[in-house]
Parts: structure tokens; C-alpha cells; sequence
């Protein structure tokens, strides 16, 4: 089985950080893509960050570029993403998921593992 289990959100105000960690199980980590998605209220989900199996390569939603940073370490098979300069409408569940191949990019339909999600929420 393969299972993956977020930590790390919680309450923060506007402009201010958070680093989420998801661990992982079940698989050879290094051979597959990471991806973190979120889920607001009233929204369909949505692609946030991946990265490749490696680490070498990693891949943005353009509202999120330039101040979120993913990232792994395959010797601990854990993959996070670092949020800086948060905003009230990206509050919303965050989830981690695995996906089929080592170079996944940003739809859904590339990753068929997820975890509980976490929530993050951004007050003003």
C-alpha cells in the first residue's frame, strides 16, 4: 500500500509563512513525482507545486511563484512545500500526492496516491 501523511498546517495571518511536510510510504520515493494540490471552499482543486523524483526539477502555479518553494529529501522520504507571504484566499486543505511517473506535471489525473490533507488557514 502506499500512504502519505501531511503535517504542518494550521492558523497564520496574512504575510506570514508555513512549512508543510508530507511523509511517505509504499513505494520506491525516488522513482515518483511529488505534488502538492489544495482544495478552498467552494472550489475544485487545484495544482499548486510538483517536483520530479530526483529533486532536480520542480514546477509552479504562477500564483504561487516566486513565493512558494517545494522541495524533497529522498533519504527520508518526505517531500515539503515552504508558503511565504500567505494570502487569505489560499486558505484551503492542502494535500500531498504521489504520482505515476518521475516528471509528473499539474493534472490531476498524473498522480494516483493522496493523503488526508492538512489545513491551512490565512487570517488578515
Amino acid at each position: 500500500q502506499v500512504q502519505l501523511v501531511e503535517s504542518g498546517g494550521g492558523l497564520v495571518q496574512a504575510g506570514g509563512s508555513l512549512r508543510l511536510s508530507c511523509a511517505a510510504s509504499g513505494r520506491t520515493f525516488r522513482n515518483h513525482g511529488m505534488g502538492w494540490f489544495r482544495l478552498a471552499p467552494g472550489k475544485e482543486r487545484a495544482f499548486v507545486a510538483g517536483v520530479s523524483g530526483s529533486g532536480a526539477n520542480t514546477y509552479y502555479a504562477d500564483s504561487v511563484k516566486g513565493r512558494f518553494t517545494i522541495s524533497r529529501d529522498n533519504a527520508k522520504n518526505t517531500v515539503h512545500l515552504q508558503m511565504n507571504s500567505l494570502r487569505p484566499e489560499e486558505t484551503a486543505v492542502y494535500y500531498c500526492a504521489s504520482a505515476r511517473w518521475a516528471t509528473p506535471r499539474a493534472a490531476q489525473d498524473e498522480y494516483d496516491y493522496w493523503g488526508q490533507g492538512t489545513q491551512v488557514t490565512v487570517s488578515l
